[in-house]
Formats: C-alpha cells, structure tokens, sequence
C-alpha cells in the first residue's frame, strides 16, 4: 500500500561497495545495504575486490551479522561466451546467500529462475524501466524489485508507485550520469574497446575533447573550418556559442569533430540533431532536496552510485542522505547544510536529473547558495589513537594549517574545531601540512570517539 504523509514509511539507503572497506564504511555511516558486483557478470570490473569469492564470503556475512543487506550485481547483457560459464560461475555465489541478484538480461534471469527460484531479482536501471506497464510485467515474472529509470520525473514515478503498490521500487539519488539511456553507452567500446556494457568503461565521455566546426569540401566529404578548435566541450558556455554553427549532413542534422586530449590529431566524427548530442558528459546526480518528497511517494529503496569512488566518498554520501532521510520520515524541514556537505566531494557539478525538469532562476540560485557555503575539502583520515598523549596519528590527503576551520566527521555525529596544534612524530610543533603522503598528530575535539572511523574535512 502506498504511504501516506501522515504515516511514512522508511526507505531503505542503498549505497555502492567496491571493497569490504568500502562496505565497513557504508554501514558504519548510515546505510541499510550495499551493492556490490561479480566482475565477470557486472558493469564493473575496475576497483572491485569482490571478485575473489573470499572477500565477497566475508562481506556478505559480516553485513547479514550486522543486520544488513547484500544485493549483488549481475546485471550485464551478455554475449554467448559468458552465458555458458553463468552457471558453473554463479553456483558458489549463490550458496554464499546475497539477499538478491540485480539483474538487466532475461536470458540470466531466466537460469536463475529455473536453477535457483529461491532467489529475489532485481531489476536493474539497465532494464530501463520507465513505465507502469513494464513493472507489472516484470513483476508476473517475479521480478522483486524494479530499479526504475533515472530518465523518470517525480511525478512519473509517484504514478507508477500508485499504479504497482505491491512492487518494491528503487531510484538512484546520487551519483555520476551517463549521456545514455540508464548508461547503455558504447562510447568507450568505439574509442578503445572496452565495453561499458561488459563491465569494462574507461568513463570516455569524461576524457578532455576540443570540438571542431565542419565543412563539406568538392567532393562531399567533412573536414575542419580551419585547424583552430572551438573549445572543451565541458565548458558548457563555448559548448553553447559551437553548437550553432557546423555541417548540416542530411536534414536537421549537423557533423562535429571531436579531437581527445591524448590522441591529437585524431579527429573523430559525431552528429548532432533536434535532439542535440550524446558523447558528452553530463553534471552528476544529487537529489538530496527530493528526498522528502520520495518518503512521501513510497520509494522503498534510495540508491547512492559509485563503486569505484572512495571510503570518503561513500561515508560522507551516505551520512547526508541518512539524515535526510531521518529528516524526512520525522516530518523535520530539509536541512539545507547538507547540499554544502555534498559540495565537498568530488564532483562535475551537480543537477537533479530528470526528477524536476523546469526549476526557476530563484530556485537555482537558492540552492546554488547553499552549495556553496559550508562546503569543505578532505584533509585527512585519522588511523590511530595514542591514548597516553591524546593525540590522534592523521594520515594527510591535502592540504591544512593550524588556524584552519576543520569538520571532524564520524558516524555518530560531526563536530567542527579550529586547528590549535599539530605534531609531528617527533612531537615537534608543525603550522603547515603541504599535502599528502604525510602523517601528523592533533587532539580531537570534545565529544569525538576515537574508536570510531573519522574523517577530516577542513572548511573552504
């Protein structure tokens, strides 16, 4: 049954584990379960420890005994080759008990079905599910839950939690996007085949590209208006002043070519039509102001991307969405400080997607000033507690003086305290860290547990 905003109920926080550290720290910092893939049968082979049955045994266990969930990725659409070692391949996966399957191909969900039906699927974003029609077909076939599109309005998706109470629904709130339906993407496959539907994207369309206008010549063929580039497609100003010039080939059409920082002279074509172009990389998701109204909705799972990012990644997104959805589900306000937390992390700028397609100015601006203050750069990570001198052993990853405004961040709350005085090992007074690569000393502030994880942040 839908809920009701008298009465919501909580959603599951669903965030990415690329390693058993990744997954410590997820749990530690506010989620309810992680994901995490099989290299071979999942759309991420890079920066994935769980490839060893080992360490995806020991994470799977370490996260049922602390009342957590385990979904693994096998959501490939694959070629004959690997549907004939699926079986033999998933066997000892599935005796490790994960607490569902993602998946995208029929054909996999079909082996699974008849081999394993014990066994909950769910759909995966691949599947590109946009539509209630599509959910309830997925559901006659026991399909658990449906990971819907990330192409979908807020709107779009309280219909179809209207139109399929009983179907377990899951959106991705934060993360990188990709210029594809669901990241169906073949870019990295065509510059230097690596698959991104196999597992194997090099995240091509976030490489640095010159663009260049074109001209038909005598004998109909595309060439450059002169050698001089027309600027990095990221800059989304001279993307706009390019791409109102250029070739028109064939009706509403128009040809570009793109040139790769490391391949100069390498002039690649790509068209561009009404609809405009799909090689370039978009801003990344963050919907944490939309997590009130997907409470109220009913979404049953909120779903953070990134399994190859970092611990810090990780505990600083996951904490921020915990507490919206805390916020949301006590009937709290939105706590606007969050927008500045997730400014901190690594980003190519934010957007909500397709949750709210038409925000106004004031809108964007008020957001846009919450983003930037109080954000926050990481510093460092505390690795030890030397109980004698108080002291807690930081290993640096930037920059930080005594004087700086820095934000301790652990899973039972962030406190904020200017740095007095930093060691070295030695014990003598240091004012400045240049960077990583270093280790110092410092007293955490009152209130902060040294046995728990603990990041640094210091203030921008």
């Amino acid at each position: 049954m839908s809920a009701t905003p008298s009465s919501p109920r909580r959603p599951e926080l669903l965030a990415p584990a690329g390693s058993l550290d990744m997954m410590r720290t997820a749990f530690a910092y506010g989620a309810d379960a992680v994901y995490a893939g099989q290299p071979r049968y999942s759309l991420r082979v890079r920066n994935n420890s769980f490839g060893k049955l080992d360490v995806l045994a020991a994470g799977i266990e370490e996260a049922h005994a602390a009342g957590k969930a385990f979904f693994l990725v096998a959501n490939i659409y694959p070629h004959n080759a690997k549907i004939r070692t699926f079986e033999e391949d998933m066997a000892p996966v599935i005796e490790m008990g994960p607490d569902a399957l993602i998946m995208a191909d029929p054909g996999l969900m079909m082996t699974v079905r008849e081999r394993w039906p014990e066994v909950d699927i769910h759909l995966s974003v691949q599947a590109n599910t946009t539509n209630y029609a599509s959910v309830r077909f997925w559901q006659s076939v026991g399909v658990k839950r449906i990971i819907l599109s990330r192409e979908l309005s807020l709107d779009e998706v309280a219909e179809i939690r209207d139109a399929c109470p009983e179907m377990e629904l899951e959106v991705f709130v934060h993360g990188a996007l990709c210029i594809a339906y669901s990241g169906r993407c073949l870019l990295s496959g065509y510059f230097n085949h690596r698959d991104p539907n196999q597992g194997t994207c090099t995240n091509s369309c976030r490489w640095d590209y010159k663009l260049h206008a074109t001209e038909e010549n005598a004998a109909g063929d595309v060439q450059t208006c002169g050698s001089k580039p027309l600027g990095n497609p990221t800059d989304f100003g001279t993307v706009g002043t390019a791409l109102g010039g250029g070739t028109r080939h064939g009706e509403g059409s128009k040809v570009w070519l793109l040139e790769e920082g490391t391949r100069p002279g390498e002039l690649m074509p790509i068209e561009e039509d009404e609809h405009g172009t799909y090689i370039l990389n978009s801003r990344d998701l963050r919907a944490v102001e939309h997590i009130a109204r997907l409470v109220e909705i009913g979404v049953d799972s909120l779903k953070i991307e990134g399994r190859t990012k970092s611990p810090w990644y990780v505990a600083r997104s996951s904490q921020a969405y915990r507490r919206a959805i805390d916020d949301a589900v006590a009937g709290r306000p939105f706590d606007l400080r969050l927008l500045g937390e997730l400014e901190g992390l690594a980003n190519r700028g934010y957007t909500d997607g397709f949750y709210q397609r038409h925000h106004t100015p004031e809108h964007q601006n008020y957001l846009r000033g919450h983003s930037e203050s109080g954000r926050s750069l990481l510093v460092g990570e505390v690795i030890g507690f030397d109980t004698a001198r108080g002291l807690a052993e930081v290993e640096v990853k930037n920059r930080f003086a005594v004087g700086d405004r820095l934000e301790f961040v652990q899973p039972d709350g962030n406190r904020e305290a200017v740095l007095a005085r930093m060691e070295n090992a030695d014990g003598e007074p240091l004012d400045l860290v240049p960077g990583s690569g270093r280790r110092v000393w410092l007293t955490l502030p009152p209130g902060a547990a040294p046995q728990q994880p603990c990041y640094i942040a210091r203030f921008i």
